[in-house]
């Protein structure tokens, strides 16, 4: 329940620009978990949000690269979620559990891979644009190294 709810929260701050812990919980709440502020306050100092100024100077959570344990939260889902890869031509297409590619991609996107331009989930596929070919054939390394271990 924690690890899916993490998730939902990296995926919810990543598609919006959350300025409050009571923002966060009733997004969540809509989306299914059953949170107080409490809780969403728990889990931001467990995922070691911090908050960040947007462009339009608003102050938003955002995800403090470079952490261990939080990285590694990420690969964990990435793992979890993950079933399989392919490419035409800049665009690669991952496949996942079903239910899982918001989270997957929310966790892709986190690694922050300069050749990633954006991406976008459906329930079970996300597609990632991807700068060019070869840039999309060291994105799918990258993502098999961490799959595999």
């Amino acid at each position: 329940m924690k690890v899916g709810r993490h998730a939902k929260i990296v995926e919810l701050i990543g598609r919006y620009d959350i300025e409050t812990q009571e923002e966060l919980a009733a997004l969540l709440n809509t989306e299914g978990y059953n949170v107080t502020q409490a809780t969403v306050s728990r889990d931001i100092r467990e995922l070691k949000l911090t908050k960040v100024t947007n462009a339009d100077g608003k102050q938003c959570y955002r995800v403090l690269q470079g952490q261990t344990g939080f990285t590694q939260k990420y690969i964990n889902i990435l793992r979890d979620g993950f079933l399989s890869m392919d490419m035409a031509q800049n665009i690669l297409v991952v496949k996942t559990v079903s239910g899982m590619a918001m989270a997957v991609a929310a966790s892709i996107d986190a690694l922050d891979y300069h050749e990633i331009v954006g991406s976008i989930a459906g329930d079970d596929t996300i597609m990632l644009a991807i700068r060019t070919v070869d840039d999309c054939l060291t994105v799918m390394e990258r993502i098999r190294d961490i799959v595999n271990g």
